[in-house]
């Protein structure tokens, strides 16, 4: 006679109950007394099995080390260098989930701001994607001077945009967005560095905030804007039941001298994508469900 799932006999109006060993009994006894740990969350948790990661060079990993340029395989989400010291995001799920192997996207463009996030979402609905990173917002900010910046009110709509169509268009994916990385802190670990200063104005870095012509007051007036986004993108993403929120993570960890690319003293180096990869993850969805939260 045909069986159910659950083991009872399909038609009949009593199934038949099933004896409990005393090896079951003990384990049961155990868990309740909380001498035995329970299963992990991820063992009943639908880990993803593809990620896009979205947002500007931070995320391309530009200038992290040795030359010029994006170095996408040590990125703090979607990197996949086994070598780099840097357990990213993707790394990590990949080490409990064979099944996001290989299906890692880094749609993150060098030089984008917020308006540029409809083409990246875009892209990565377009890969169906099932986890998507978001740090965006640097770019906004850092522009020729405070006057230049973009208005909350612009990036707000474009921040809100970008998120109601990822919700909308891919109903199963989760969604992490970081905040914006400390400038005024940048800032104040570097500007007495003459080689450093020497840098951002030669090559023109973040003028609004890093140039020596800007004052206090100006540099106060970016820190404002950045709070002002920072508050948008928790607001933002708030809103929605499958979007988590870094909790400021990003922006209140004191990145260190060390950890800023000598190639341009503005972008991570090596061990600065190790810590925003460490920090973010443990703000992430999964830290907990995995049981992979690290110090």
């Amino acid at each position: 006679m045909r069986r159910s799932s659950e083991g009872a006999r399909v038609g009949t109006a009593s199934p038949r109950r099933r004896r409990t060993g005393p090896i079951a009994l003990i384990v049961s006894v155990l868990l309740a007394a909380g001498l035995l740990a329970a299963p992990p969350a991820a063992a009943a948790t639908n880990l993803p099995n593809s990620m896009a990661a979205l947002g500007d060079s931070i995320t391309r990993a530009y200038d992290v080390c040795c030359w010029y340029g994006d170095h996408p395989a040590e990125s703090w989400s979607t990197g996949n260098n086994s070598l780099d010291s840097i357990a990213s995001h993707y790394e990590r799920l990949a080490s409990v989930n064979s099944g996001i192997i290989g299906n890692q996207h880094n749609d993150a463009r060098t030089g984008a701001k917020a308006s540029d996030l409809t083409t990246q979402v875009a892209t990565a609905v377009s890969q169906r994607a099932r986890y998507i990173t978001v740090l965006i917002g640097a770019n906004d900010l850092c522009t020729s001077s405070p006057a230049t910046m973009t208005s909350t009110t612009t990036f707000a709509s474009q921040i809100r945009a970008a998120l109601a169509t990822l919700i909308q268009d891919l109903p199963k994916a989760r969604i992490f967005v970081s905040s914006i990385p400390n400038l005024y802190q940048l800032w104040s670990v570097l500007h007495t560095n003459s080689l450093a200063t020497w840098v951002w104005s030669t090559a023109g870095v973040c003028q609004s905030m890093l140039s020596s012509s800007e004052t206090e007051a100006d540099r106060q007036v970016v820190v404002d804007r950045e709070n002002a986004f920072n508050a948008t993108l928790a607001t933002a993403c708030q809103s929605y039941a499958r979007c988590r929120w870094d909790n400021y993570a990003t922006y209140n960890y004191q990145f260190s001298a060390s950890q800023v690319s000598i190639l341009d003293y503005f972008h991570p180096s090596l061990s600065g994508q190790a810590a925003l990869a460490r920090v973010t993850w443990n703000a992430s969805w999964y830290c907990s469900w995995t049981s992979s939260c690290s110090s």
